[in-house]
């Protein structure tokens, strides 16, 4: 007996060198981010010592016209690829699921292709398709590369969600007398409706933060606000820098939130099931 319940209570310690590298790992990952946010309210230019907290940069930020031009830019190309990529990403996992041949198993796995390739490899591929076919750099070939880019992770998150529907609801709206796409438009797509609301404001997200595929296919000016910051920071970092990424990343953590909780918002399950179609 007092042996089981030794072992009862070896099994049950902490495992303390587990707790220990997971305090490492967060505090590595988010000191710098909490740095950056701090400074962000420094009063004084000095990127090391703080003075008193201050708004003066956020203030810096809204009078500085190139930054707010970058920033202009990011939102039209987010919102460009939001609305092009939802409308090719649903078209496409409706086609995906209801193909029943080998054709469309083989493309539904080259969807998850751009999910597993490395970014650098597709912005360099993007920027030599667009030099090849002789279409100078500008918002709308950071627009078109984004789309693209996009597609795959609406078409992931809606694919599963479609193929749990029961097909039978639309056979009974066609027994009414609806036709297919009449079924498609009035039961199937608004049954999804959590899901792409869901899955654009995931996009909107990724493709505002994205530096990347911005940096290979944008032009010279003006630039998408992430490739702006990067040219900035170039020439030493400025506490404008700071209080851009501080609204940057609370904004991004606000639409993800947004992303994650839409479904539970339609009485649907929300979470981290989102992206694996749980």
């Amino acid at each position: 007996m007092t042996a089981a319940r030794g072992r009862r209570r070896g099994a049950e310690r902490r495992p303390r060198f587990a707790i220990a590298a997971t305090v490492v790992f967060f505090a590595l990952l988010y000191v710098p981010i909490g740095v950056v946010v701090l400074f962000s309210f420094n009063s004084q230019k000095s990127l090391t010592v703080f003075d008193h907290a201050s708004l003066r940069w956020y203030g810096a930020f809204l009078r500085d016209e190139v930054l707010l031009d970058s920033l202009g830019m990011s939102l039209r190309v987010s919102l460009a690829a939001m609305a092009g990529s939802v409308l090719l990403g649903v078209a496409l996992a409706l086609g995906l699921v209801r193909a029943r041949s080998r054709l469309g198993s083989f493309a539904g796995l080259v969807m998850l292709v751009p999910l597993i390739t490395p970014e650098i490899v597709t912005g360099v591929a993007a920027m030599l398709l667009f030099k090849g076919l002789g279409i100078a750099l500008s918002t709308t070939t950071v627009t078109l590369a984004e789309i693209t880019f996009s597609i795959s992770y609406v078409t992931v998150i809606l694919r599963s969600r479609i193929a749990a529907l029961n097909p039978e609801i639309e056979e009974a709206a066609m027994d009414l007398g609806a036709t297919r796409r009449q079924a498609v438009r009035l039961v199937t797509l608004p049954a999804l409706l959590p899901g792409i609301l869901a899955s654009a404001v995931l996009v909107f997200a990724l493709v505002f933060d994205d530096f990347v595929l911005a940096y290979f296919t944008t032009g010279v000016d003006p630039q998408p606000l992430s490739v702006r910051i990067y040219s900035a920071i170039r020439f030493g970092v400025q506490p404008t820098i700071n209080a851009v990424g501080t609204l940057m990343l609370a904004g991004s953590v606000g639409l993800v939130a947004l992303a994650l909780a839409i479904p539970r918002l339609f009485g649907r399950r929300g979470g981290l099931d989102l992206l694996s179609g749980e």
